[in-house]
């Protein structure tokens, strides 16, 4: 048989790179014997115990990919990163192919495959209709690499990132957070979506308020308003008078303040409150919670600059040991 003459064939070998399946190029009419053969002559090789790769060169990420889900079955999809990549967010692409299977399923694993055994893991339910090779919804697939994150900071970024690259939306995100339960950092990614969809205002300005008292700054006023130098009014998330006399204007910017029209008067903004005299701080909101050490450290730094004084000793915070009950400094 001239497998180059089989157009059905090579239709189906460009579309999925090269990997098909024993029972596939059985139904296109290629025959066990020439299999062996082909593979024999080293023109293709075996993979597992079902996939066929026409040629003898390196498997490639796309190739390994139509491996995996072919090689596990109709209940394996691609999930995580390698089915965020595949729907086409940028910059969280990792070197293993991640798949998804039923808790309980028999696999079978290569060096480069990870495989994740989920309780809840629905076929039916969770795996996109059209997507080839199979992958899951993306909305199952960010809050899957999100929890399944190493730290905070990365799960932050994956859930702003699928919004932020428009690959679908913050309500949908926050809905299949809920369907998947106490996963980990749980309140910490509800937050952070709330703030992607633009809900969360109030919650960055108490958190700037109380990064304020740690710092020993006077209270914020917040929700100040200024007029530009277009006469226009703006609301400035707080104000911070210091007792030299400057004002210091503090700013938290959630996600959406990367859009690039919104990134653009952020800036023109924060030059004409520069240009009037005050001093400006501006935080990620994701910053406040994650990174609040450092915040803290920046606000009490201009805070001195400005002549504030060291809060003493006595008036450090206490922090209860949550073990023994005990009080410490």
């Amino acid at each position: 048989m001239r497998v180059d003459r089989n157009i059905e064939l090579l239709e189906l070998a460009r579309e999925q790179h090269q990997v098909l399946t024993r029972e596939q190029l059985r139904t296109l009419g290629v025959r066990y014997w020439h299999i062996r053969d082909q593979v024999r002559s080293r023109r293709w090789r075996l993979v597992g115990k079902r996939c066929v790769v026409l040629h003898r060169g390196g498997l490639g990420a796309a190739a390994r990919r139509w491996i995996a889900v072919l090689e596990l079955g109709q209940g394996a999809a691609l999930c995580a990163e390698t089915a965020m990549e595949d729907a086409g967010v940028k910059g969280f692409a990792v070197a293993d192919t991640h798949v998804v299977v039923r808790r309980g399923s028999r696999i079978r694993c290569f060096p480069w495959l990870v495989v994740h055994e989920s309780r809840r893991f629905d076929p039916q339910r969770d795996v996109h209709p059209t997507a080839r090779p199979r992958r899951v919804r993306i909305e199952r697939a960010v809050i899957d690499a999100a929890a399944w994150s190493r730290t905070s900071r990365r799960a932050c970024a994956i859930v702003c990132a699928a919004v932020q690259q428009r690959v679908t939306l913050a309500s949908r995100l926050l809905e299949e957070l809920d369907d998947a339960g106490r996963v980990r950092f749980h309140r910490l990614l509800r937050v952070t979506l709330v703030d992607v969809d633009g809900g969360s205002h109030a919650l960055s300005e108490l958190d700037l308020a109380e990064a304020c008292r740690e710092a020993n700054l006077p209270v914020p006023r917040r929700q100040a308003v200024r007029v530009d130098s277009k006469g226009q009014r703006r609301y400035l998330d707080a104000e911070v008078r210091l007792p030299d006399g400057t004002l210091l204007v503090l700013e938290a910017d959630g996600a959406g303040h990367l859009d690039t029209m919104t990134w653009w008067n952020d800036q023109m903004r924060q030059n004409d409150v520069v240009i009037d005299g005050s001093a400006v701080l501006r935080f990620p909101t994701v910053a406040l919670r994650l990174d609040r050490p450092r915040v803290v450290q920046q606000l009490r730094a201009i805070g001195e600059r400005h002549g504030v004084k060291p809060a003493p000793p006595s008036a450090r915070p206490v922090r209860r040991n949550r073990r023994h009950g005990a009080e410490s400094a």
